[in-house]
């Protein structure tokens, strides 16, 4: 199995971080990883497609964060990212799990990728999409 994360630099310090939680939880399992860095959490889709169409991996957990600020951009930027991926999972039937933070502060995204495992998402979405082989399989 060989997993890919792809992962927002935008936001960079939160994105790390998510980043290293999911490298934790992949390590942890044996899981071989490949990360793939794109600007910002808009480009993700775009790069989720493209490995696919590799067809070198078995699932791609997705990394982000996208903050409110004082424009429309925010609510641009989080329903693209959320139906690129959607529409990316279910059009190739290949797992997708959805990492992206859309939080309203800084301090929100930084709770949400802890150094704690427990409250880091990029560390629970992959350990998620570890778990979801397990279900694949009964399917």
């Amino acid at each position: 199995m060989k997993i890919a994360i792809v992962v927002s630099q935008f936001n960079k310090d939160i994105c790390d971080r998510l980043e290293d939680g999911a490298r934790k939880a992949l390590e942890e399992n044996g899981v071989q990883l490949e990360v793939f860095k794109v600007p910002g959490a808009f480009e993700i889709p775009y790069m989720c497609q493209k490995i696919i169409d590799a067809k070198k991996f078995s699932g791609i957990v997705a990394l982000g964060c996208v903050l409110r600020g004082e424009t429309d951009h925010y609510k641009a930027v989080c329903d693209g990212v959320t139906y690129g991926l959607q529409k990316v999972s279910i059009e190739n039937k290949f797992p997708v799990m959805f990492g992206v933070l859309m939080c309203e502060t800084r301090k929100d995204a930084a709770a949400r990728s802890s150094k704690n495992q427990k409250d880091n998402k990029g560390y629970e979405c992959a350990k998620e999409l570890l778990s979801l082989g397990h279900t694949e399989k009964v399917l």
